[in-house]
């Protein structure tokens, strides 16, 4: 007797997406404000009027299908789904928009860390915490890790070696126009 191969879900595997279709009432509008933060903390791409999607994995479906539950204990409607765009191009496209929205918070930090290197000791370390914490909820939700992703973590790293005393973005003497 020949075994037969495990049947796998149909969006498992590169170019799946995880969907959440929903709908949520507007009044109370508590519930959809709740909803559409916890999307945005996931880093979602906005498909429509309410569909959303995120690349599949156990992680992501998981969390879609905890939202669509929130969704249905207030009062609405939600469905989760497993799928893949009609094609390479679509999902390129969707990716690249995903990895644009963590670049512009990548930058943000980056920016941030710049800044707070001019600081006092103090300033530094609560910026140093403050951006560390804000690295890892960015990089939580970056699911197409764009290149400002290692300026941001270069520039945090920079901020903690700043009040150790190794100047990293210093100029080196020798450099140095007179």
């Amino acid at each position: 007797m020949s075994e037969r191969p495990v049947p796998s879900w149909p969006g498992d595997g590169p170019g799946s997406w995880v969907l959440l279709c929903y709908r949520v009432p507007r009044e109370p509008s508590a519930p959809r404000i709740a909803v559409w933060r916890k999307l945005k903390r996931l880093g979602v791409a906005q498909l429509g009027d309410g569909l959303a999607g995120l690349p599949a994995d156990a992680r992501t479906r998981e969390q879609l299908e905890w939202i669509a539950e929130e969704v249905v204990e207030a009062g609405g409607s939600a469905g989760v789904w497993l799928a893949r765009p009609a094609s390479a191009a679509q999902e390129r496209e969707l990716a690249a928009a995903m990895a644009a929205a963590r670049a512009a918070e990548y930058q943000t930090v980056t920016a941030q860390a710049a800044a707070a290197r001019q600081g006092s000791e103090q300033a530094r370390a609560a910026a140093l915490r403050r951006l560390r914490a804000e690295l890892r909820r960015i990089t939580r939700r970056d699911y197409f890790p764009p290149p400002a992703r290692e300026h941001a973590r270069a520039a945090v790293e920079a901020l903690a070696r700043a009040g150790q005393g190794d100047d990293a973005g210093a100029v080196p003497a020798a450099r140095r126009r007179p």
